[in-house]
């Protein structure tokens, strides 16, 4: 006995859309996107941060001759270099001025000597020998004093150089790190805007391309749209051969043996829910028993619906149960996969599984 089958098909415009979707959508993928157009890129350096590493390079150690310098203002000799080249031209003339006064003072002795008519006598030699003697230690100590006077002057310019020479090499790194930073702050501005280029273009290289696959998203969406929301428009039934174990059992064997009673499954098929229990269900290839592709998936037949996944397609899988029976299936949801489903008299959608990339199955 031949089995017939009842199919509400789409509108033809409806049919002639799916299909011209499926020939672009392939024609589309099967072309591999040019992901380096796209692909994450890093702003170069800036050339002012370039000239801050270079700075930064430069100044390991650049404090080195100014603390060479101050160490030759140190030291025992370390005056030398600032002694007044003048300096003895004012000690000669000094003491040129002070030996004059001096053998002034030896003159004034003579001449009261013979005032008082002692001269040449012992008293002007004596006189005489008090004076040299006097004379000479105020000369002595003069001397020193001028020279000490230079010495000192000398000293304090040199200690003064010293502290300048610390204090340079103390600042120059300083002064170099501000340079630094400005630069680097400066040459960071102006990576980061390059880096906001280079962003707003790979995003705008991503839209380029992935605008077609959007269009063809929005595409299929309206064709879903279509298929869900337009009424069917005309019928088609199929009355498929007998198969080999029909045909060597018996028609009447196969399906009261096997499959148990269907009598009241053929044609329109009035099942409910509840009598898609175990009674209806082929424990061992698992589909249901009248040998046709379409199950009942309708989400109001069903309880428990819980994702676990997706199909290669990207049609989402499901595990539940039928309302009235405790068995966990594996499947759809005929709303979700319009292009494959067909709606009974009874008011119940089914999905014809070989339209989806989903296998039904009972789940142990």
């Amino acid at each position: 006995m031949a089995i017939q089958q009842q199919r509400t098909l789409p509108a033809q415009f409806i049919e002639d859309a799916g299909k011209d979707y499926a020939t672009q959508l392939k024609g589309l993928t099967s072309v591999p996107l040019d992901t380096g157009k796209f692909a994450p890129t890093v702003a170069a350096q800036d050339p002012l941060q370039a000239q801050a590493y270079s700075l930064g390079q430069a100044g390991v150690g650049a404090y080195q001759p100014y603390l060479t310098q101050a160490g030759a203002y140190s030291g025992p000799a370390g005056y030398e270099s600032f002694m007044s080249p003048y300096q003895q031209d004012i000690i000669d003339t000094t003491m040129a001025d002070f030996d004059k006064q001096a053998a002034q003072g030896i003159l004034g002795i003579g001449q009261a000597a013979a005032q008082s008519g002692n001269l040449g006598g012992g008293r002007e030699g004596v006189l005489r020998s008090e004076y040299q003697s006097q004379s000479d230690l105020n000369r002595a100590k003069l001397l020193a004093q001028l020279r000490q006077a230079g010495f000192g002057q000398a000293q304090q310019a040199a200690q003064t150089a010293f502290g300048q020479q610390m204090q340079m090499g103390q600042q120059l790194p300083t002064w170099q790190g501000q340079d630094i930073a400005t630069l680097g702050t400066l040459g960071a501005t102006q990576q980061a805007q390059a880096q906001a280029e280079a962003d707003a273009q790979r995003e705008a290289n991503r839209m380029t391309a992935m605008e077609p696959y959007e269009r063809m998203g929005q595409y299929g969406s309206g064709i879903t749209g279509l298929i869900s929301g337009y009424p069917g428009q005309y019928q088609t039934s199929v009355t498929p051969n007998p198969t080999p174990l029909q045909t060597a059992l018996g028609t009447g064997a196969v399906l009261g043996g096997i499959y148990g009673n269907i009598g009241n499954r053929q044609g329109t098929n009035t099942t409910t829910p509840t009598q898609l229990g175990t009674s209806g269900m082929n424990m061992l290839s698992g589909t249901f028993p009248w040998g046709s592709p379409n199950q009942m998936s309708d989400v109001r037949l069903k309880t428990d619906i819980e994702s676990i996944g997706q199909s290669p397609a990207g049609v989402n899988v499901y595990s539940f149960k039928y309302k009235g029976d405790d068995k966990t299936y594996q499947g759809v949801m005929a709303q979700e996969v319009p292009w494959a489903s067909i709606k009974g008299d009874d008011g119940y959608y089914r999905v014809d599984y070989s339209k989806v990339d989903v296998e039904f199955k009972r789940l142990l």
